[in-house]
């Protein structure tokens, strides 16, 4: 499936949910340090409900180690910068999606990663300054499963 990173995520009731969305879509979630959080946190805890054991989560010392790790052929770095919108993307199994921290975004040395094989972002109105980094992850991960038909999802069919 696709593999969801947060780098230096803030908010711990964010990754909480970004935990249930990997558990619920069989996705990976990776967490560059530092976070602004303990992984103990009530309200990671709470957001994540029971699925802490349903969803691969993997935390990195930086990004050098993620990427190690992750050993990625495709990188997606969301940030609102971007031209190319998400749904431009023909994503493949074992796809990177990337995301900056609540208050800042990915920052300029992340984005010039030469890792990063695209930069793309979600449409807004022009007053609008952001979405809630769990919900761009949801958006954009849905929309990676999409392009596979769902796989996985034991959906019935008519």
């Amino acid at each position: 499936m696709f593999r969801i990173v947060f780098f230096h995520p803030e908010i711990p009731g964010n990754t909480g949910n970004a935990i249930r969305l990997a558990a619920n879509t069989g996705c990976e979630l990776h967490l560059i340090e530092p976070l602004g959080f303990s992984l103990e946190d009530r309200y990671l805890r709470r957001a994540g409900l029971d699925y802490h054991d349903l969803a691969p989560v993997r935390v990195h010392r930086d990004l050098a180690a993620a990427w190690e790790a992750l050993a990625p052929e495709h990188v997606y770095a969301f940030t609102t910068r971007a031209q190319r919108r998400h749904t431009d993307v023909a994503y493949a199994e074992g796809d990177v999606l990337l995301f900056g921290p609540e208050s800042v975004g990915l920052p300029d040395e992340v984005l010039a990663d030469p890792r990063i094989t695209g930069q793309v972002r979600l449409p807004m109105l022009p007053t609008s300054r952001s979405l809630n980094l769990t919900n761009t992850a949801s958006i954009a991960v849905y929309e990676a499963w999409r392009q596979h038909d769902f796989r996985g999802a034991g959906l019935l069919t008519s």
